[in-house]
Order: C-alpha cells, then structure tokens, then sequence
C-alpha cells in the first residue's frame, strides 16, 4: 500500500456561546483537515486544531507545513509503517504538535480500517465508553449556577469549572455550584495558570466541603517547582496540563514527583502515538491520566476518545470540545448519551471525511 494522494483544508467554526478562561475569550475556532488516500482506496482522516497560545501555532502555518513538509515526505510512503513515518517527520514538526497529531490520526485511521477494527480495540480496547467532563468558563456567579444546573439536567455527570482571574470569586462560585447541583455530581476547578501557590492554597483549603475531583493547571506552565508546591500542600490531585506538552516533560513531571496527574491533550503531544507513550509514562510514575482536548471538531474528539478506551489507567475523559461548534463537517463521530461517549463500531476512527 503506498500514499498517492493528501488534502487538506481549513474550517472555521462559530461557537455557539463564547467563554472566556484565565488568559482569553474564544469565540470559534479553526481546525485544518487532513485526508490521505492510498493506492489500495483506504483513506485516513485527521485534523489539526492550532492555538497560537496553547500549541504555539496558526492554521495559516499548519496548512503550509502541510504543504512543504508533510506532503512531499509522505507521498509514495507505505501508510502503515506509522512509526518510520512520524519519526522521520518529527524534526520538521517540532513546533507543530496539531499539525503532527492530524497526520499520527489519519495514518491510525488507515491502520484500523486495513485491520478491520475499531481504532479502539487496536490500540487495546480496555473499555468501550468514558464519562466526559463538561466545561463552563467563567461567568458572574449566578449564571455560573444556571449554567451547571442546565448542564446536570442534560444528564453530565462531571462538569468543570473555569477560573484563575479571581480567587475569592472562584471559591465563592463553585460553592454556589454544589448547593445548586447536589452530591452526585462531580466538580473538577480549573485555573489556566492563574493562581499564584498560596492562592491555589487558599482555594481548595477554602472550598473542601464541595469535595472537588481535582484541580487542573493552577500555576504558570514555566515553573514546575510552584505546581510542586501546590500538589505537596493540598489535600486534592493536582493535574498539569499546560506544563506537559511532550514525552520528556511527562519524564520531567513524574521524575519529580511535581503533580498527581497529568491531562494529554493529542493536540499539545502531536497525536495518538506520543499521547500512549506518555501515558506509559504516567502508570509507570503512579500517575493517573485524562485525556482532554481543544476546541477541536468531533473527528479530534474521537482520537482522543479511542485513545483513551484502549489503557486501563486513563480513567478521566474531558472531550467536549466539539459540543459548542456550529458548522463542524465530522459532527457525528462521536456519540453522547447520559455524559458518556461511545465511539463509532466502524473501523480505523468511524468517520468518512469528505473534502470540500
């Protein structure tokens, strides 16, 4: 089997609520899609979500390195030696984890569907759905509660709160969440990068009684020594998110014993292949894992999802990232129902891209 053919396109989608984080408003996004076709009439699907804050990148740049990198070192190649590939790619795509994560999917894509399996089952099939954790970004108080009540209702079983601006507002937020929502439902806080350590301190001391899951990212990605602080001093996990974007980074956290957990992202690691890797990383360490996501088209989602069905030790899930988009070309390659996702039984990821 040899690649003869690969296109790819950018898609702008609207939200359908803005929401705003620590560091910014979003307001839609853009993904770049990928298909690649072989001489044997199996096609791959990927897509690319670039964030110039996040992955370091544009859709502009991930189209053109798509275009004079990617392209001329994978045309003629047999798509199923998925290793020899990224390897031989990854000096060129360094700074293009999404750019690299769109290719590491449409190849696992080919992969499943010559296999005639499930990406899911290939890669280990340990269970066949996850519970998702639903994201709200900061809002006044009142329609912070509205919001999570809504969200409860529509039957989420985890919802996670945004903050990082405003310590005492936080603490008074996700208080007035869990009196709205009740026991049952499971609080996960977020800051961004936020906080400083003795505000993230101050956070999870002040708020013990809404028993919160976890708390993602408080401090700035760029010193590991403050998120050590926190996770030595809180009585909560800890999870680093932007502090890990590659393999050595996931080393680097375990080796010093800085966080609890660790959220992959196929985006910030450059696809399913390092995103396992890490994760091997991670049960070494002790570590417990979520697979989470961008602002990415339900195709991204399903990587991520069939990712983290196959290890047993990936047992958080934050892939809503395609419920908010309006005009996404693969909606459907996913299914919800009752705060689970169920992937596709089809083969390689489920999803036939179809090019504009």
């Amino acid at each position: 089997m040899k690649i003869t053919h690969l296109t790819f396109w950018p898609v702008t989608m609207p939200l359908k609520e803005p929401y705003t984080i620590a560091y910014e408003t979003i307001i839609k996004t853009t993904n770049v899609f990928l298909k690649i076709e072989t001489d044997h009439g199996v096609t791959g699907s990927g897509c690319a979500a670039p964030d110039k804050e996040v992955t370091g990148e544009t859709p502009e740049g991930v189209l053109k390195i798509l275009n004079d990198t990617v392209y001329p070192a994978l045309k003629g190649s047999d798509p199923l030696r998925i290793s020899f590939l990224l390897e031989r790619l990854l000096k060129h795509l360094a700074l293009y984890p999404s750019a690299l994560a769109a290719v590491d999917m449409a190849l696992h894509d080919i992969l499943g569907k010559t296999a005639g399996l499930p990406l899911w089952k290939l890669l280990g099939g340990f269970r066949d759905r996850i519970k998702t954790s639903v994201t709200i970004g900061i809002l006044p108080l009142k329609e912070t509660v509205k919001k999570a009540r809504y969200l409860a209702d529509q039957g989420f079983r985890s919802i996670k709160i945004k903050g990082g601006v405003d310590v005492a507002s936080d603490i008074a937020r996700i208080t007035a969440v869990r009196e709205s929502v009740g026991k049952d439902i499971e609080l996960r806080f977020d800051a961004n990068q936020g906080f400083t350590p003795e505000e993230a301190i101050r956070f999870v001391k002040e708020t013990k009684m809404v028993r919160l899951e976890l708390i993602e990212q408080p401090t700035p990605k760029g010193k590991p020594d403050l998120l050590g602080r926190v996770t030595s001093h809180v009585a909560i996990p800890v999870m680093a998110d932007e502090s890990l974007m590659t393999l050595r980074d996931a080393f680097r956290l375990a080796r010093r014993d800085t966080v609890d957990m660790v959220n992959v992202k196929l985006m910030k690691v450059g696809g399913i292949s390092t995103a396992l890797q890490i994760n091997a990383v991670a049960r070494a360490a002790g570590l417990e894992v979520m697979v989470g996501c961008m602002d990415e088209a339900a195709l991204g989602i399903a990587a991520g999802l069939h990712c983290a069905l196959a290890r047993p030790n990936i047992i958080y899930a934050d892939l809503d990232g395609h419920l908010d988009l309006l005009q996404d070309p693969t909606d459907g390659a996913v299914r919800l129902k009752a705060g689970f996702l169920f992937p596709s039984s089809k083969p390689g990821l489920g999803f036939e891209l179809k090019a504009p």
